[in-house]
């Protein structure tokens, strides 16, 4: 969806978005001194609660003085998705424009941002119990096994589905079980509904791939220092966590979980981390570089905050 063509009727909502260390969250908490706006989180990690250091979650006196929304949704065995994402953030966003402020949509998970401006098509709500099912059947035959059997009523689906890529197969498998229609028959068939709101979209990306690998080594010992392997620790005897939920295929946490099942050192654990953060970060500027309407600042420039204000405040004027 190209949002300089949406109608200027519509509601604007603002969107601050980029590569993790780009410094998105502490712009946008500046953002809300400058414009009336509340935050919507598009962060994948931050709905988990009891997940702060590893997430880098702004903490409770900066979201006590700044409104944060769709933060600490969920406990960490619980699953999220792009569709309730959606949900969650359109109601959040309406309770922002009643209140007279602007809706500020800050973070990285591309997927989301990508959800909510092209829209989700009209599927049913996840249902516990049919999930619980589900699992039930993946844990005594394997995900490559509900794979096979997702490709018997719905091949297309299946086909650009990895076998092992358990949320996705469970979800397709829970629309086939609660419609008995094909997730891929119904995609078809149901055009998604359009967004109620203009999105001004706005991005940080570094001019300079090195220094931002920096950001995301000082960061990543930052998390270490502040006690990421403890905080799993207790997470994991607290809760029935295990390596395969979303929460703990979170990066930092997946390689903290190596190193308490004694499987990586402290050193390993280090600088797997920090790799995987870079890939995260080059994912997200592939996903970037696929939405040519999200206009682009240099993060690492004289003044991105000023740039970004100035940009926002241009086109709400238009």
């Amino acid at each position: 969806m190209d949002d300089r063509a949406a109608p200027p009727e519509l509601p604007p909502a603002l969107v601050l978005t980029g590569p993790t260390a780009s410094g998105k969250s502490g712009i946008a908490i500046e953002l809300t001194r400058c414009l009336p706006c509340e935050i919507v989180s598009v962060d994948s990690a931050l709905v988990y609660r009891g997940m702060d250091i590893g997430t880098a979650k702004p903490d409770a006196a900066t979201r006590a003085r700044v409104p944060h929304h769709l933060v600490d949704l969920l406990d960490p065995t619980e699953r999220y998705s792009a569709a309730r994402f959606v949900d969650d953030a359109l109601a959040a966003m309406a309770g922002i424009i009643a209140r007279g402020n602007l809706p500020l949509l800050a973070g990285g998970t591309m997927l989301y941002l990508k959800a909510l401006a092209s829209g989700i098509t009209d599927l049913p709500h996840a249902d516990p119990a049919t999930r619980s099912v589900i699992d039930a059947m993946a844990a005594d035959s394997g995900w490559p096994a509900m794979h096979a059997e997702l490709a018997r009523f719905d091949p297309d689906t299946a086909a650009r589905l990895d076998p092992n890529d358990a949320q996705r197969i469970q979800r397709a498998l829970e629309v086939y079980y609660l419609t008995g229609e094909p997730m891929s028959k119904l995609l078809r068939e149901r055009p998604p509904k359009p967004l109620p709101y203009r999105l001004v979209q706005a991005a940080l990306v570094p001019s300079d791939r090195a220094v931002l690998h920096q950001r995301i080594e000082a960061r990543f010992d930052e998390m270490l220092e502040l006690g990421l392997i403890g905080e799993l620790r207790r997470l994991r005897e607290t809760h029935a966590l295990d390596p395969d939920l979303p929460s703990m295929r979170c990066v930092g946490y997946r390689q903290a979980w190596a190193y308490l099942d004694g499987h990586a050192s402290l050193g390993q654990l280090r600088s797997t981390g920090i790799a995987a953060t870079r890939q995260l970060a080059k994912r997200q500027l592939t996903w970037l570089r696929s939405m040519p309407e999200v206009a682009t600042f240099d993060c690492l420039g004289a003044d991105p905050l000023g740039q970004v204000l100035d940009f926002y405040a241009g086109m709400l004027a238009a």
